[in-house]
């Protein structure tokens, strides 16, 4: 999962949770608003594509100035379920609005507004609340189709500068980008491409037929009025290139390349190879590498950049072990510390193409290590890496990712085939690739560790083994409304300790996601969620709406209990695998950055200080990728790879979430002027530096 992006587009462009990539899907009508010119017709259906795949739709029905939508879709064995009325005012701008149904991991939607009286009043996930705009506002959904950003687009364009106050927060705005040319071979169209930002942390970006809504579009997915389908691929591409200009740009403002030697001043340097905090010290960094750690009171060079530690504390850079990494991402990883990404799954053109930008210091981003990602195909697979029918084809992928040379393991994913998983691992280990992944539908983890298994997936893969039955299909939402069985399961049974002995005889590591299972599980409408506390003020509204909202249906007080009874299961078994010594690294399935910190955090449940947490997420990591000569630690000769707090994060780990600059390569951070971009409020004050003349 990761964390929320467009906060009226939750239900469409839901989390990526246990290495999903959601899609919206979007449709639009032929309609007239009183008060403006007649609209261009619209497309009734759109279709909603991840990856080149139609995986769902939605259809509009028009009536004056109201709609009917019935918006669906499925990826990877889930998806939102949503039905919307729609009224609006002669300008354009909402009367009415609700939206029932389901969001992508089933919490039920029962959104409402109303505008009447001068008086907005609401109801979402959150709860109620109601205001009175001193002028026009447009409310943002919480939970709607990508439809809403036609009505937005519309209202917007009539706006003076194509801004409007938001509904509960924010400020909407509107930026044209450009015009293109769409065909499907007998209808040529020109449209017009937009950014939607304002109340997220980043743009959404659509496209308009003159006042018609014509489609959505992304990296990843893309949602196009029906018939213009093979029109993906490029517009994909498009949406690539809007926020390669973005993040380009902020590269050429934010990212620090002094051309001379720096000098860190005053900074207590973490030593990660033994967990302990040394004195007061400079550190020297030339180029991309740490020249020299030298006695505080040393004499700078004349040519030198000085920046003042102020006394706080130097981290070696983490490594985010379970990422699934966008642009957006990248960046966000960089300001919370996070050098390092080991990409779980991903479209492989368009990873492939955000490590080429990253390497060439186009755009700010973390080193990647890619997995190879290899799903069967079936009703409920996802669209990441290669999809196979076969087990010759799921050998061939392996092959295939082996001949690519970039790529460090392969991750078998849901709809496998169990039977082909011996021979997939006999390919990757002759090939020198480690296996990993999740436990594919109908079978279990005791058998994904006999086959050779070198790492599991996600603690629930794990435990759902203990607790399913016969025939049950993990390839749906039931391998995570299943977790609500695990309260009643005894974590000293004989299944249990057979399968953690089982690891531990055998050397099987395990990347657990705990933040996202704390997320599924513990999360509850109108509350905050615990991972998000320490910094979700900070946040854009729709951030913040996402924050206080469940994932999960949490019907009954029975449901609650169980579903927080599974958290506390789950943390216990991460204490007993820490007391065998089975390795666990640590990832986040949510895009790390601020999910990352709070997965540090909750290792402390299972007995790890703050210290060996550091460490551990640093050194230990480098050294399980085996790059631990060159990162993951602060070292003369070693890469300047690191971050500065003001605090003492090995007395208090929270404090790594207050981060005053980064070093990547030895291009310098400092997330204090990063953050504004994504409407985030920053944590700390910008560090002193001196440039010489």
């Amino acid at each position: 999962m990761r964390l929320p992006t467009q906060p009226a587009l939750a239900a469409g462009l839901a989390f990526a949770l246990f290495a999903c990539s959601p899609a919206p899907d979007t449709e639009t009508a032929t309609t007239e608003v009183a008060g403006t010119a007649a609209q261009a017709a619209e497309a009734t259906r759109f279709t909603v594509m991840v990856g080149g795949t139609a995986i769902g739709a939605l259809e509009v029905t028009p009536s004056g100035n109201s709609y009917s939508l019935d918006y669906e879709y499925r990826n990877n064995g889930r998806g939102p379920t949503l039905a919307e009325e729609i009224t609006l005012d002669g300008a354009g701008m909402p009367l009415n609005w609700t939206i029932e149904g389901a969001t992508t991991f089933g919490n039920p939607v029962d959104e409402s507004f109303e505008y009447a009286d001068s008086e907005a009043r609401w109801t979402d996930t959150t709860g109620s609340d109601q205001a009175i705009p001193a002028e026009p506002a447009f409310y943002v959904p919480q939970n709607a189709s990508p439809y809403w950003l036609a009505i937005a687009a519309r209202a917007l364009m009539d706006s003076e500068d194509m801004s409007l106050p938001a509904i509960p927060g924010g400020t909407l705005r509107l930026a044209e980008m450009e015009t293109l040319d769409v065909s499907n071979g007998t209808d040529t169209r020109t449209v017009t491409s937009y950014a939607l930002s304002g109340t997220s942390l980043d743009p959404t970006y659509f496209l308009m037929d003159g006042r018609a809504f014509f489609g959505v579009i992304s990296p990843r997915f893309s949602v196009l009025a029906e018939g213009f389908e093979g029109e993906d691929e490029r517009l994909r591409q498009r949406a690539t290139d809007y926020g390669a200009q973005r993040y380009e740009d902020m590269q050429s403002r934010y990212a620090h390349n002094y051309g001379a030697p720096v000098r860190i001043r005053n900074v207590r340097v973490f030593a990660s190879v033994n967990a302990t905090l040394g004195e007061p010290v400079s550190v020297v960094v030339v180029d991309d590498t740490i020249a020299a750690i030298e006695p505080l009171d040393a004499e700078p060079v004349d040519n030198e950049v000085i920046i003042d530690g102020n006394g706080g504390t130097l981290v070696p850079g983490l490594f985010e072990m379970h990422g699934h990494v966008g642009e957006d991402d990248a960046i966000l990883n960089i300001a919370a510390g996070v050098t390092t990404i080991r990409d779980m799954g991903n479209d492989n053109e368009v990873l492939g193409a955000l490590i080429e930008r990253i390497r060439d210091g186009e755009i700010a981003g973390p080193r990647i290590f890619r997995s190879g990602f290899i799903e069967g195909r079936s009703q409920y697979n996802s669209n990441n890496g290669i999809i196979v029918e076969s087990e010759a084809e799921a050998v061939a992928a392996v092959e295939t990712y082996a001949e690519a040379g970039d790529f460090i393991q392969i991750k078998i994913y849901n709809s496998i085939n169990p039977d082909w998983v011996p021979a997939m691992i006999e390919t990757a280990h002759a090939n020198g690739l480690r296996v990993s992944g999740h436990v594919p539908a109908f079978t279990n983890a005791d058998a994904m560790i006999a086959a050779g298994y070198d790492e599991l997936t996600h603690i629930n893969q794990l435990m759902l083994g203990w607790v399913l039955e016969d025939g049950e299909d993990t390839r749906t939402l039931l391998r995570l409304t299943a977790l609500r069985r695990l309260p009643a399961l005894d974590l000293q049974s004989e299944p249990v300790q057979s399968t953690l002995d089982a690891m531990a005889e055998r050397g099987v590591a395990i990347d657990p996601t705990l933040a996202i299972h704390e997320a599924l599980l513990l999360s509850r409408n109108g509350q905050v969620s615990p991972g998000t506390v320490d910094y979700i003020d900070h946040m854009p509204v729709g951030v913040q709406r996402a924050a206080r909202s469940a994932w999960a249906d949490i019907a009954t007080p029975e449901d609650d209990a169980n579903y927080a009874g599974a958290f506390d299961q789950v943390q216990e078994t991460i204490r007993m695998m820490h007391e065998r010594g089975i390795f666990m690294v640590p990832g986040t399935d949510l895009g790390g950055a601020f999910a990352y910190h709070r997965e540090l955090e909750l290792y402390q449940s299972a007995g790890m200080s703050p210290a060996e947490i550091l460490a551990w997420a640093s050194h230990g990591m480098a050294d399980y990728l085996g790059v631990a000569d060159r990162l993951g630690s602060i070292a003369p000769g070693m890469r300047a790879d690191f971050f500065l707090v003001p605090g003492n994060p090995v007395e208090d780990l929270a404090d790594i979430k207050t981060i005053s600059l980064v070093s990547s390569d030895g291009t310098f951070y400092y997330p204090t002027e990063i953050y504004p971009e994504f409407g985030i409020e920053p944590f700390t004050e910008l560090p002193g530096v001196a440039v010489p003349n």
